[in-house]
């Protein structure tokens, strides 16, 4: 497997997954003109689990580091691969109520408050993962924290500046947030859930038998098994809208599907440049620089999909803290290990 081994090249790889992360909603917006977010999602979740698939055979399959992909799929224990399936399972929930709650707020609310919360809560629990494992996490704690801090108020600074437009244009401003939260809280937990089945030799924290892009495609498949268990619930009991059915879905034009698609690879192409630098940039870092979605997502909604428009006056002010806020959480996230 081709690997990152400095710290400087992680970062870098962190920054593309963070730009992939905060980026493939827009194909989820474009989608949107003529297709409902439940359908959007089975072209979705098809295209992150084949290119996570190609990406393991092709990147996890050369190079002097490790076992080639195939070989260590065959030696791969129960365990490790529940841990990675059982990440793509939470992951996959909490990305149903993201694009959810997109499809209801938008992009500038959605991605601040649940990328927001999951980046938080899953910093912390990163964290914890690698002080159990060995000990001394970070070389600044502190500056970690401080950066927490910062996004937790950035979180903030977004709720508020969503009620002001809800309030204006009489949007279900409770809907959004709540199916925001329940992401955040979701999607938290499916890093340390992948990096816990990989092997501790290129990860700390790893306690599985996995390289890890076998890791992160364990990760798609387990998100594409239960989109078949969670997006018909959707699709039956949708938090907008009518109900959909599946001959809607085939009613799709090819483009429509391909956009689809293409915000999967996007994904897919985010997970396999964490999770190559997972090792060198450590867990908590790797995650939080990842997840730093949310100041891509703000960028996009805002400035590009016009999203707060009709807001009154003075939420462009909130907007602009928000995303002061999230930028000084990415730097102390950034520098609090380097």
């Amino acid at each position: 497997m081709i690997t990152v081994d400095s710290y400087a090249l992680a970062v870098v790889f962190c920054v593309l997954t963070m730009t992939c992360w905060g980026s493939w909603a827009n194909t989820q917006k474009l989608a949107a003109r003529t297709w409902r977010f439940e359908l959007y999602y089975w072209d979705f979740v098809t295209g992150l689990v084949v290119f996570l698939a190609l990406a393991a055979l092709s990147l996890g399959s050369v190079g002097s580091v490790g076992r080639p992909f195939l070989i260590d799929l065959a030696q791969a224990d129960s365990k490790s691969v529940i841990s990675a399936m059982a990440g793509g399972a939470v992951w996959n929930l909490g990305n149903l109520l993201l694009v959810a709650a997109i499809a209801v707020a938008g992009m500038a609310v959605g991605f601040p408050i649940g990328g927001g919360i999951a980046w938080v809560a899953g910093i912390v629990f990163n964290y914890v993962l690698m002080v159990l494992a060995k000990g001394d996490a970070q070389k600044s704690p502190l500056l970690l924290f401080t950066g927490v801090a910062f996004i937790v108020a950035a979180i903030a600074l977004s709720m508020a500046a969503y009620g002001r437009l809800a309030s204006a244009v009489k949007k279900p401003g409770a809907k959004g947030i709540l199916l925001s939260v329940g992401a955040g809280l979701l999607i938290a937990f499916f890093y340390g859930l992948v990096v816990r089945s990989i092997d501790k030799e290129f990860v700390t924290g790893g306690t599985g038998t996995l390289m890890p892009l076998t890791g992160a495609f364990l990760f798609g498949v387990g998100a594409f098994v239960t989109t078949f268990l969670f997006n018909p619930i959707f699709m039956r009991k949708p938090v907008e809208g009518p109900p959909v059915s599946m001959a809607e879905y085939w009613k799709g034009s090819l483009g429509t599907h391909l956009t689809g698609v293409l915000g999967g690879a996007i994904w897919g192409l985010g997970m396999t440049a964490s999770f190559m630098a997972v090792g060198a940039a450590g867990p908590a870092v790797s995650y939080a620089l990842s997840n730093a979605a949310p100041v891509v997502a703000i960028l996009w909604g805002v400035l590009a999909w016009k999203e707060f428009a009709q807001a009154p006056p003075g939420t462009n002010r909130l907007l602009v803290w928000m995303f002061l806020c999230y930028l000084a959480g990415l730097a102390a996230v950034t520098y609090s290990n380097a």
